[in-house]
Parts: C-alpha cells; sequence; structure tokens
C-alpha cells in the first residue's frame, strides 16, 4: 500500500484493521483461522477487492449470476415469507452455501456490500465443506 505522510507524522497505511475469520474452503485457500487486515477504504466491498488481490478466494465466496447464488432447496417457497428478507444484487451475491458476515451476521442484513465497517469489527469468510451421502 502507498502512503503519504509529512514529517514527524506517523505512516498511515489504511483506514481501517479488522479482524478476517476463515472457514472451510476459504480457510484451506488463505491458509489462517484468524488475522488482523488493514485495508484501505471503510466499506465491505474495499476489505474484500484488497483479500482477493491477495487470495484466489473471490470465485468461492461471490456469484456473478443468480443461478449461481441460489440452490433449489429441500422443501417448497411459501408464498408469503416470514419476517424481513433481504438479498443482494446479482453480482454481489455469496455462491450457494457461502456467506460473509459481519459481526456475525449476514451482510445482507446490513447494506451488503456497501457495509461500513469499523476497526476491530469481525469478517467472517464462509465456504462450508459440504459433503453428502
Amino acid at each position: 500500500m502507498s502512503t503519504t505522510r509529512s514529517e514527524g507524522e506517523p505512516e498511515r497505511t489504511s483506514d481501517r484493521t479488522v479482524t478476517v475469520v476463515c472457514t472451510g474452503h476459504v480457510y484451506t485457500a488463505v491458509g489462517e483461522h484468524r488475522f488482523q487486515y488493514e485495508f484501505e477504504g471503510t466499506k465491505l466491498r474495499d476489505l474484500l477487492a484488497a483479500l482477493f488481490e491477495e487470495h484466489d478466494i473471490e470465485h468461492m465466496l461471490i456469484a456473478e449470476t443468480e443461478a449461481e447464488a441460489t440452490h433449489s432447496g429441500w422443501a417448497p417457497t411459501p408464498d408469503e415469507l416470514p419476517g424481513t428478507w433481504r438479498k443482494n444484487p446479482e453480482g454481489e451475491q455469496t455462491r450457494k452455501y457461502a456467506r460473509v458476515t459481519v459481526n456475525g451476521r449476514f451482510n445482507e442484513h446490513f447494506d451488503g456490500l456497501d457495509t461500513e465497517l469499523s476497526d476491530g469489527d469481525r469478517v467472517a469468510l464462509i465456504y462450508p465443506f459440504m459433503f453428502c451421502c
């Protein structure tokens, strides 16, 4: 990361520092379960862009199409869903079974990839190992 500073001013290398937690296939690809990560920017999309530049994990987490983001499920969907259901726009959704959470809540329940992050937030990148019999 490039930074500029005045004489005597401490070097600032990022706008945010968060804890990143990786599970399943993401953990295998990154090689670390939990680590502090500094990045330039303030939003979840800024964090993900920086991580995707360093680690080849975007294909595990982000769906390019609606078909990659949805699964047929095991039960029929009722005509009226209970509660509030939100989803990110196409191209910003997670893949089937993958999730991105901020402090334990799905990013869709905030502002999706435009969710503002604060220092100390915990971002989990979840893509579990799936086994079927």
